[in-house]
Formats: C-alpha cells, structure tokens, sequence
C-alpha cells in the first residue's frame, strides 16, 4: 500500500470495532490494536473536555464525554497536537440532536473555542488611547484600527451566552448558574489576551458591528455607521474608550501611512 492509502485506512480502522477485512485486517485483529483504538478515542475525548470547560460544566461529564465520543467518531484529529482540537465542536453541537433543548450550547461552545484562540494567539502590544488621543481631528475619520491579534468576538441574538459562560468560568468551585436567574437577552462578547493574561467583557450589539467593520479594513468613520446602523442609540465615544482600554487593537494605520502605528515600535 502507499503510505497515505495505509494512513488513511488505519485511521478508519480506529472508528471501526467489528470485524475488518482488506489489507489491515491481521493487524487490525491483534489484540493490541482494540487497546491502542481505545487509547485513541480516549485521548480524543480528554482533549474536547478539556478545551471546553463550560461546555462540560453545563452539561455534566457524562453527557459530555457522550458528545465527545460522537464528535470523534466522526473527526480523528488532523494534527499531533490537540491544542487545536475541536475547533468546529460548536457548530456540531448546533446540530447534535441531544443538544436541541439547550439552545446556548453552541454560543458557550464558541466563547471556549474563543478563550483556547485568545490564549494561543501571538504576542502583540496592544495600540493605547493616547496614540488616538494625538491625532488631528481631520484624521481621525479615516483612520484604520485593525483589532488586537487575540481579538475574538460575536453577537449571540436573544441569548445570554456570555453571561451562562462567565459566571461558570469564573465559579468553577460552586454550582452551575441557574437559567432562570439569568436575564434572557441578546449579548456579545469579546475575548482577548492583549497581555499576561485571558481577558473578556460584555459588548453590546454596536461594540460587535465595530469589530467587525474593523476587521474588513474600514475606517473609523465607516465602522461607526455600522456600528449606529446595528443600534442607532450606541454611544460611540465611550464604546471607543472601553475597547481602548481592553486592549481590542493590535495596530493603527492613519491616512497616508503604509505600515501601521503599533505602540512600542516608536
């Protein structure tokens, strides 16, 4: 066999426990292999609980590591390390039928999957509010903010994603938050690590649309229409400063300026 027509029917031979035939079939028979094929899941399931720690918490490990073992069943690891693994697990709990009666789960999911990014991202210096504050009236409109490298956000519509994912991260030692005690809103969220440390905030609707536009290479002028186009009442001033002080940008490009402005690089 050639080497990727074997790597490719051993790693469906791990997903398979009956009787196989083909050219596998001896080694598959040993023993040996059921231990390492159980081995494999194992480790697959460890991982997915441990990149989602809500997700698990919410809704007990039982039930968890029953997702799990689907979810691996159906996507073997592509890589040696499972840092990365599980990166899709949000949209599979979308459609996991078990998980239909909890319309959050995949909102917690992807605030997890947000914290595993933010934590692994690149180091980056966050750009201050006192570069922006140096700025030329003129020039403010058509200055570029790109966010921080660790910047993950998203707007969760009617659902308290943020809040059910907080108070469970933060409360590790008590018992899950209640549903009931929650507000049942729409929130967003944005997780980032602009230092030593993985950091997130509520952001509203606009705060999301902002990020957004950013990330597409708009200006500030076209990131706040966006930004009142979501919700005309935002109040953009104080929504520049609580991204500022967060940390949210990683660079700042003015109009005329090639490379853009990143503190400490003066």
């Amino acid at each position: 066999m050639r080497l990727a027509a074997f790597e490719d029917a051993f790693a469906a031979s791990l997903l398979e426990s009956g009787p196989q035939s083909g050219p596998l079939a001896a080694l598959v028979a040993q023993p040996g292999f059921a231990v390492y094929r159980n081995t494999v899941m194992k480790g697959c399931i460890d991982a997915l609980q441990a990149n989602y720690p809500v997700v698990n918490r919410l809704v007990g490990e039982e039930w968890f590591r029953a997702a799990a073992a689907v979810y691996a069943r159906a996507r073997l690891p592509a890589r040696a390390s499972l840092l990365d693994y599980g990166a899709d697990f949000a949209e599979f709990l979308a459609a996991f039928a078990p998980a239909a009666e909890l319309p959050y789960l995949p909102g917690v999911a992807r605030l997890d999957r947000f914290w595993s990014e933010a934590h692994a991202a690149r180091d980056e210096e966050p750009v201050r509010g006192s570069a922006l504050a140096q700025l030329q009236r003129e020039a403010l409109g058509g200055t570029v903010m790109r966010p921080h490298a660790s910047a993950r956000w998203a707007w969760f519509a009617e659902l308290p994603a943020y809040t059910l994912w907080r108070r469970n991260r933060e409360a590790a030692d008590e018992a899950p938050a209640a549903a009931a005690a929650i507000d049942w809103r729409g929130e967003g969220a944005l997780v980032l690590r602009p230092r030593a440390r993985v950091e997130h905030l509520e952001l509203d609707a606009a705060g999301c649309a902002f990020l957004d536009a950013c990330a597409a290479g708009r200006d500030l002028a076209a990131a706040a229409l966006e930004a009142l186009a979501r919700e005309p009442s935002a109040d953009l001033a104080r929504l520049m400063q609580r991204l500022l002080e967060a940390g949210a940008f990683g660079a700042m490009t003015t109009p005329g300026q090639e490379d853009g402005y990143r503190e400490g690089a003066r």
